[in-house]
């Protein structure tokens, strides 16, 4: 995101509706794509997509390869067309640690307190990597305003 446009709350709005996403992503055996849970946490120059995977998984070693670049969706499940609304974005992932992974934790275990009730869970989840996916491109699709409108984040005009 840019320090000069402010995410459109509609978008925001969005994200916050939602808990799961499809991360999409390229390796030397090309294309694939995971679901992975997520919160929404607050950053400068504005808000990141946390999630929780390991290093050892497709995914995670395709992400810590050097071009952690990716597209992603995020909508709920069984929606009718004529109201079908969700978010698409693109953007870059890195592995957190330090102050990094204590924010994102924060964030993460506030979106799943299921979390901090389990201390077997808990516990797992304090071991596990946690990843930041910063967006550099978001659309929201929302049929309930009309067929295809959508709201782009940076503008198209301004990008």
């Amino acid at each position: 995101m840019t320090p000069t446009e402010t995410l459109p709350p509609q978008i925001r709005a969005a994200l916050d509706a939602h808990t799961t996403l499809t991360l999409a992503y390229a390796d030397e055996d090309g294309p694939q794509a995971c679901a992975v849970l997520y919160a929404v946490a607050e950053r400068q120059p504005g808000p990141v997509l946390v999630f929780v995977t390991s290093s050892h998984t497709r995914h995670g070693r395709a992400l810590l390869s050097g071009d952690a670049r990716v597209a992603f969706t995020a909508q709920r499940d069984g929606q009718e067309w004529t109201a079908l609304t969700g978010v698409q974005g693109r953007g870059t992932c890195r592995l957190l640690d330090g102050a990094d992974r204590a924010a994102a934790w924060r964030a993460y275990s506030a979106r799943f307190p299921y979390v901090e009730e389990s201390d077997r869970l808990r516990q797992a989840m304090e071991r596990a990597e946690l990843w930041e996916l910063r967006p550099t491109w978001l659309r929201l699709v929302d049929n309930g305003r009309g067929f295809g409108h959508k709201t782009e984040w940076p503008h198209p005009l301004s990008a």
